[in-house]
């Protein structure tokens, strides 16, 4: 009889690689419109489900931090309509990021619902060097594309992070990685991560700001400094224009309409700066975001990682009041011109686990699931909830950073602002900043 040890040996193994051919599968269907996505779901479902049978060990041992498990699957005839009929699945670090899982309050089998119950949900974000993200179809976690150079540099901090994450108790506002994945599909690699998401299930995100303060803002900034991060006109505005004859019979561009490129824009620093935006916390939440903030900073200096942001959602109580009411309002006409009938739910739809927890009042949120948000203090001028975390935190001080740095201080001079400056440095400025927007 095979021993928990046994298992977990096989699962954690760098050499073996398992092969399996599948003739149909019973259970679950894994419907995606990307086959990539129907992977994803599949690898996911496949590696709870054999992490359930390997005993959890007392202590993570160094080889944990380099292990992987590997699954190529064959024929898989059953679902081809979403699934490959080849393809490989690979998960790094099985039993390191099931213990982060468990540090982070998150139970694997919530985890395995949340990523296999159904598709996850596109999202409009658009990460560095044109990572994809997607969301979980409760919106509790969040997918990353990343590039292998993320993957080599996770495995390089992974102990860690681990470390300090069990010495912080997994309370940080670090990203909350939760699992890295390589899916091999038509001989193309994507790999993956999986994170908590930042903002709420429930609560809507009505301004998003990305703060780096990678240069000062423009009315503050000496000569020869950079100018400051803004949102893009591609981020904010999109113009609508057309081609037509003008009354000398030239052909030229007509101005049709604007409207908004995207649904929530990610503005930067000098957006937040221009838009007189604050943070309006009490002094107890303050004082612990500050603390949190502090270390987690300290922390990635001393990895020598840089580059990282402050993520903030902005979440407007009374607006989202509003849109409730219309939006009754609006039901109870359809219900008017309906038929009576009863619309039922398809046999192999998920159930939404999230609506059937105690109702909560407008603004409020489960602070187990929400770990970034904080509501607004009594005297703020609305009624807010932040959602704050520190984002990209892979980008480590290496030679080419070094060499930006240096091309940087001969363009500009020693004294510019600019943001290719150390670890250190980027780690103090973006702590000092951040204070600025807390009043």
């Amino acid at each position: 009889m095979a021993t928990a040890s046994s298992i977990a040996a096989s699962i954690a193994s760098k050499t073996k690689t398992k092969k399996k051919h599948f003739v149909a599968q019973k259970v679950k269907l894994f419907r995606a419109s990307d086959p990539l996505l129907s992977v994803l779901m599949w690898g996911v479902n496949h590696s709870i489900n054999e992490l359930s049978h390997v005993q959890i060990p007392i202590m993570l041992m160094p080889d944990d931090f380099k292990a992987y498990s590997k699954i190529k699957v064959d024929n898989h005839l059953f679902n081809k309509e979403n699934m490959p009929s080849h393809f490989k699945f690979k998960e790094y670090c099985p039993l390191v990021f099931r213990n982060l899982r468990e540090r982070f309050s998150i139970d694997d089998q919530d985890f395995q619902n949340s990523l296999t119950r159904s598709a996850p949900l596109v999202s409009e974000a658009q990460g560095r060097s044109g990572a994809r993200f997607h969301t979980s179809y409760d919106k509790r976690y969040v997918i990353k594309t990343i590039s292998s150079e993320d993957v080599a540099e996770m495995h390089n901090i992974l102990k860690k992070y681990h470390q300090f994450i069990v010495e912080c108790h997994g309370t940080t506002l670090l990203p909350q990685f939760l699992g890295m994945y390589r899916l091999t599909v038509d001989g193309d690699e994507t790999y993956m991560i999986v994170t908590r998401n930042v903002f709420s299930h429930r609560l809507s995100v009505y301004k998003k700001y990305d703060l780096k303060v990678s240069e000062v803002t423009v009315r503050q900034r000496p000569p020869g400094s950079t100018v400051a991060r803004e949102a893009s006109d591609k981020e904010k505005v999109m113009f609508i224009l057309k081609w037509s004859t003008n009354h000398l019979h030239t052909m030229c561009f007509e101005f049709i309409s604007v409207y908004k490129a995207k649904e929530l824009p990610t503005y930067k620093d000098n957006d937040f700066i221009n838009d007189g935006q604050k943070i309006y916390i009490d002094e107890e939440n303050k004082k612990i975001f500050l603390d949190k903030l502090r270390k987690d900073v300290e922390f990635l200096a001393q990895l020598k990682l840089m580059d990282y942001s402050l993520l903030v959602g902005i979440h407007d109580v009374e607006r989202a009041e509003q849109e409730e009411v219309e939006s009754e309002d609006n039901e109870g006409d359809d219900e008017g011109e309906s038929d009576g009938g009863i619309v039922g739910t398809p046999p192999d739809s998920p159930s939404n686990t999230l609506d059937s927890t105690k109702p909560l009042s407008p603004g409020d949120f489960d602070p187990t699931i929400d770990v970034y948000a904080i509501k607004s203090h009594d005297n703020s001028p609305r009624k807010e909830v932040y959602f704050m975390a520190v984002i990209d935190i892979l980008q480590h001080y290496d030679a080419k950073k070094k060499a930006a740095h240096a091309a940087k201080t001969v363009k500009h001079g020693a004294g510019a602002e600019i943001s290719t400056v150390n670890p250190e440095q980027y780690s103090k400025r973006f702590y000092d900043f951040i204070t600025t927007i807390l009043p």
